[in-house]
């Protein structure tokens, strides 16, 4: 295999904040003033990433690892008040809607109800169709944007159903349907494009910010995608689906020790074959819009195109799930093909065969390497910082963790006497910061840590508890929680490390 090995990441450090916990008046954090100022902030801290979660547009659940595409953008993102400068919008509709009642927590039901009825009204005042950069756009993204679009106005012209349940020629893309539905719906279909040119007009504006004050973006994107997305709608023969197009095995991991069940997560398996005849061309479209995207992709369940859990469509849990290779080296040096000197992580955590080692020597890309996982084994713990590689990310947990506060607070004797006795500390409270610093001076090339964790923030602040829904996805950050001493104690770290 012709796999192009990336170059090492520059030594650095970053922050993990998703775009969702950015302050802001309208419910939900976007690409507006906030935005810009946590990058004046990382500029100030002396930090070279900052790493956002999944950018594209969330269903029932509210996961960004769940999304209606694999290459849209979540039309919450875009800032209400550049479209009053812009004249799109007035003060007075932005402030009809209510938003939330808490700051520190995002109220997406109400965001929904209220979102697409501001957005609709900027949408009636624009006067996009006309202008070049719009029509640029929509000729340039058109192999997404044109189904995409088509799906999200069939679906709420169906009450938001998933499209499993949509009539059957619609359902099964027969032409005379989808041209039905294109002459009835153009005017949703372009109000969805609109918003995707505004995501995309906003997001870019931001980055190019960001680049100038030597940030670089990592971007995260999930392996698999969501049942109901245009992706498996307009490309059912990507995926393991039967001949109504439903599932026939979906994804998931098997029961641990932390969960008797295992994790059914539901999404559709690729069809790895066909794949492989096409030359990854759908992943290649995907990987390379990603690399224009992001500075740096890291991709989620990594583990999962060497070897990937399938489980019967239809079961409850995990448990009768089988393990069947994946793609492998094939697949990653289609990625590299396209990236364009673009670099990738690789979120190898969980059950880990040789073949990801293998596949991480052949293409460059760093693993990641978890604190928060060091402390209940002893002084041969991989996750400890002694441990580490150069080309590596070490963080001290994700957004599926518990933050280093939270985890501290409930852990028994031994590990928190060994943790006080490794990082050099009296006292268990102090154990959250000593890992940071201790994450900073480790040899690992690059070193990411949330922002809860950087304000020192219990559980209360937890970004996602997997295998719940609910209460996920919703911890904000408050305005002014961003101090110019926070932004001194980073860039002392940096600096006194060499990142």
């Amino acid at each position: 295999m012709n796999i192009r090995k990336q170059k090492p990441m520059r030594r650095g450090a970053g922050v993990l904040l998703p775009v969702t916990s950015l302050p802001s008046p309208y419910g939900i954090g976007t690409f507006g003033r906030a935005a810009y100022a946590f990058v004046d902030f990382l500029r100030d801290a002396g930090q070279r990433y900052w790493q956002v979660l999944p950018l594209g547009p969330t269903s029932y659940g509210d996961s960004p690892y769940q999304s209606f595409s694999a290459f849209a953008g979540n039309p919450y993102f875009i800032d209400l008040d550049l479209l009053e400068r812009e004249g799109l919008l007035t003060g007075a509709e932005i402030s009809a809607c209510g938003w939330g009642d808490d700051p520190a927590a995002v109220d997406y039901a109400r965001i929904y109800r209220h979102r697409f009825t501001v957005l609709h009204a900027a949408f009636r005042r624009s006067r996009h169709a006309d202008t070049p950069a719009y029509r640029a756009f929509c000729a340039e993204n058109a192999v997404w944007l044109e189904d995409y679009s088509l799906y999200m106005a069939v679906k709420m012209h169906f009450g938001g159903h998933e499209w499993l349940r949509w009539p059957e020629d619609i359902r099964m893309r027969e032409p005379e349907a989808l041209a039905r539905c294109a002459r009835e719906l153009a005017e949703e279909i372009d109000f969805w494009k609109f918003c995707q040119f505004k995501f995309f007009e906003q997001w870019r504006a931001l980055k190019s910010y960001a680049n100038g004050l030597g940030v670089e973006i990592i971007g995260d994107i999930p392996i698999y995608v969501a049942l109901d997305s245009a992706d498996v709608w307009a490309h059912p023969e990507q995926f393991q689906l039967d001949g109504q197009r439903r599932p026939s095995r979906v994804a998931g991991v098997p029961p641990d020790m932390f969960s008797s069940d295992g994790q059914l997560w539901g999404n559709p398996l690729y069809d790895w074959e066909r794949m492989a005849r096409e030359d990854y061309a759908w992943w290649k479209l995907r990987m390379k819009f990603s690399s224009e995207l992001y500075d740096v992709v890291r991709i989620d369940h990594f583990v999962g195109i060497a070897h990937y859990y399938s489980i019967p469509a239809g079961d409850d849990t995990a448990k009768n799930g089988v393990w069947v290779d994946g793609p492998g080296e094939g697949l990653i040096a289609a990625i590299s093909s396209v990236m364009g000197g673009k670099r990738v992580i690789a979120e190898d955590l969980g059950i880990v065969i040789p073949e990801v080692g293998r596949m991480l020597k052949r293409s460059g890309y760093p693993g990641m390497k978890l604190m928060q996982f060091g402390f209940d084994s002893g002084p041969d713990n991989e996750y400890l910082p002694c441990h580490y590689d150069k080309n590596v990310v070490v963080y001290g947990g994700t957004h599926d963790n518990e933050t280093l506060a939270g985890f501290f607070a409930h852990q028994p004797c031994r590990v928190l006497r060994f943790a006080r006795a490794y990082l050099g500390v009296r006292t268990s409270r102090e154990i959250p910061w000593a890992l940071i610093r201790a994450g900073y001076a480790s040899s690992a090339d690059t070193a990411v840590f949330q922002m809860q964790d950087l304000l020192g923030l219990g559980n209360e602040a937890r970004m996602n508890t997997p295998s719940t829904i609910g209460e996920n996805w919703r911890w904000r950050l408050a305005e002014g929680q961003l101090t110019s001493g926070t932004a001194r104690k980073l860039r002392e770290l940096a600096e006194l490390y060499g990142r």
